[in-house]
């Protein structure tokens, strides 16, 4: 309906938005707005409705339009944020001033959480940076000595001699074309050979973040092949060079429907994140920050982030207690928990209850009710005396909603979400996905762990659409102010100007969950010349210990050829323990995978092993060599694995998650 004028009254209710004012909203919130208060969103509110009315909002482009479904959940998104406010009001939360990072403590943070922390401390020799250095392709090692030189500078400028120089540790003189750079030097003493770096010109924004005309054809329907074989800073060289970027014209953001993504399988096996040893995740994540780095800055992004607040918190209870101690309260209980025990219960009594129930998570619980039951399970939940038949469906999700918002670090953690929220600028679905996929690899485990659990549930809440009228974009606007609201005076504002975007991110997260949680070859490929690095330092201390060494590796290759005569090229010995028949030599071909050798144990083992597997499921692992631990995909061709990785040991045991 048309709305006129309103005069001096104050319009209180909330109308749906039209395409053009949902774009307009987003970008025009910053000047209409000096308050956070409920009041002055009305005030903002009937500000754009008058310029709506009267004309002096021109009509978004294209690709900024929403969906009808998209438009009126616009209205549960501010609702939402609504509810968290009187919630906050209500409990008193303690609100966190932030302080801004200065260049020197922002460089610092960056190189400590890529691993590289040496590179300023003096200690590069023998290190394990060394040894990630020499992974990097030329584009990452530029984006490190960028980084490095920053530091550098900025200590001088604060009249402090920095420990070690950029020149000390990156080469001047190598204009060598090879896509990744030499290996490190194994004297000790001279510093690994990184391609000069030289201040890039300023991008310019590829064509597609400029209005697509409304004729150009969507492919709605299209499949897109989405490969992990290479870097995903490698592949935005449009980007980088100023010109029209494929990805983006073929798959913009604005566009009505999700593509669909299709996986590229390589034949090493996909991997998942809980596939790898802790030690390997940790190498990723190093690797996955400088190549986040990278990619934003080919797409002209700045990267930033937040300092990392320092304040008291609650050790124990269950609201506002961080994930890391809950965690460790629920493993002396039940060990190998992976995900906080009451964020499960909270799930499952939703998943019991909730899924067919009209407007869950939309329409709350009673806030007295819900107040009192969050007071009983701070008390009663680690007795064992909490109730959970008197939670109901509606309680259950204000619960879930209250806990995510009350960790006293944010689930998608406090460093790492303006890089979050950077991604809503991407103007290609296919790059913000990939933004999100290596952000995902940088997570704490047990953050990584709960935001999986509550997408899983999330995208089933989806799937009960017609039950409980809850569409994908409704679920989004309203779990979106949840997960992006920070406990951050200073950033409030920033975050209702994106509402939008954060909701669309959090759609893709739930769409592509099975995707962002795999790791992309490239990845695992840094890891093994990491480790190939590392081992090729570790050379005896002295003679002494040299003929000790070669003694023992007389003897280990004197058992192993006692143990099998047969072995040649292309052939493994494969353990498995938990069986009755524990090893086997097998010949591998080219169509050899990791389910024949698993069916082959079970066959050879007869029925008692099958009834084995099917109270514990075996699994065919990688172990050693250049990886620490690698649980195959059963469809994995082993003869590639065996040509990447010959020295590791093949063991066949059941999985600890």
């Amino acid at each position: 309906m048309d709305l006129k004028d309103s005069g001096s009254v104050v319009l209180t209710a909330y109308h749906s938005f039209t395409p053009s004012r949902i774009h307009l909203a987003e970008e025009s919130y910053a000047p209409l707005a000096t308050t956070h208060s409920p009041v002055s969103r009305k005030v903002q509110h009937r500000v754009l409705t008058r310029m709506s009315a009267t004309g002096a909002m021109p009509p978004s482009p294209p690709e900024r339009s929403m969906s009808r479904d998209s438009q009126d959940s616009m209205e549960d998104y501010w609702s939402e944020v609504r509810n968290i406010e009187e919630d906050c009001q209500g409990g008193q939360e303690e609100m966190i001033e932030r302080s801004s990072m200065d260049e020197v403590e922002l460089e610092e943070a960056w190189l400590h959480e890529a691993g590289l922390s040496t590179l300023v401390s003096g200690t590069l020799t023998d290190s394990p940076a060394e040894a990630l250095l020499s992974t990097l392709t030329r584009s990452q090692a530029a984006m490190v000595k960028k980084r490095l030189d920053n530091y550098t500078q900025t200590m001088r400028k604060r009249n402090k001699q920095p420990i070690r120089h950029v020149r000390d540790v990156f080469s001047t003189a190598d204009t060598s074309t090879a896509e990744h750079t030499p290996p490190v030097s194994s004297n000790g003493q001279i510093a690994p050979k990184l391609p000069h770096w030289t201040p890039p010109k300023a991008h310019q924004p590829c064509q597609a973040f400029r209005p697509v005309e409304s004729s150009v054809k969507e492919c709605q329907m299209e499949v897109y092949i989405l490969s992990f074989e290479e870097p995903y800073s490698e592949g935005v060289t449009a980007h980088r060079k100023g010109r029209d970027c494929h990805d983006c014209q073929r798959i913009r953001k604005g566009d009505k429907d999700l593509p669909k993504f299709q996986i590229v399988t390589p034949k090493q096996g996909l991997t998942r994140v809980h596939d790898l040893s802790s030690e390997d995740i940790k190498k990723i994540a190093c690797i996955s920050l400088i190549e986040l780095t990278t990619f934003y800055d080919a797409l002209g992004i700045e990267l930033k982030r937040n300092r990392m607040v320092r304040s008291k918190v609650r050790e124990t209870g269950i609201f506002g207690v961080p994930l890391t101690t809950l965690l460790e309260n629920d493993q002396k209980k039940f060990p190998g928990s992976k995900v906080p025990l009451v964020f499960k219960k909270l799930l499952s009594k939703l998943e019991q209850t909730g899924l067919q129930t009209e407007g869950i998570l939309r329409v709350p619980g009673s806030a007295s009710r819900v107040k009192h039951l969050r007071q009983e399970l701070d008390t009663k939940f680690y007795e064992d005396r909490f109730d959970w038949e008197q939670v109901r469906h509606n309680d259950a999700a204000g619960l879930l909603k209250m806990f995510i918002r009350e960790l006293p670090h944010p689930l998608l953690t406090q460093q790492h979400m303006p890089a979050f929220t950077a991604a809503q600028n991407i103007p290609s679905t296919k790059h913000q996905l990939q933004a999100l996929h290596l952000l995902i690899l940088l997570l704490p485990e047990v953050n990584r762990d709960t935001l999986k659990a509550l997408l899983e549930f999330l995208n089933k809440v989806v799937a009960y659409e017609e039950k409980n009228r809850m569409s994908l974009w409704n679920v989004s606007m309203i779990v979106a102010p949840n997960l992006f609201t920070s406990r951050d005076k200073t950033t409030r504002q920033e975050e209702m100007q994106g509402a939008a975007g954060a909701a669309h991110l959090v759609r893709l997260l739930i769409i592509y969950q099975d995707l962002l949680w795999t790791v992309p070859c490239f990845l695992i490929s840094h890891v093994r010349k990491m480790n190939e690095a590392a081992m090729s330092k570790k050379t005896p201390s002295s003679e002494k210990t040299k003929r000790k060494l070669l003694r023992r590796r007389n003897t280990d290759r004197e058992k192993e050829k006692s143990e099998v005569t047969d072995l040649r090229e292309g052939v493994i010995r494969v353990q498995a323990p938990l069986h009755a028949k524990v090893s086997m030599a097998i010949q591998l071909d080219n169509e050899t995978r990791a389910r024949d050798v698993m069916a082959r144990f079970d066959f050879e083992n007869g029925q008692g092993s099958r009834s084995l597997s099917r109270r514990q499921k075996c699994f065919l692992f990688e172990v050693g060599g250049n990886i620490g631990e690698r649980c195959l995909h059963p469809d994995t061709h082993l003869l590639e694995v065996y040509r990447v990785n010959p020295h590791c040991e093949w063991i066949l045991k059941s999985r600890t998650t």
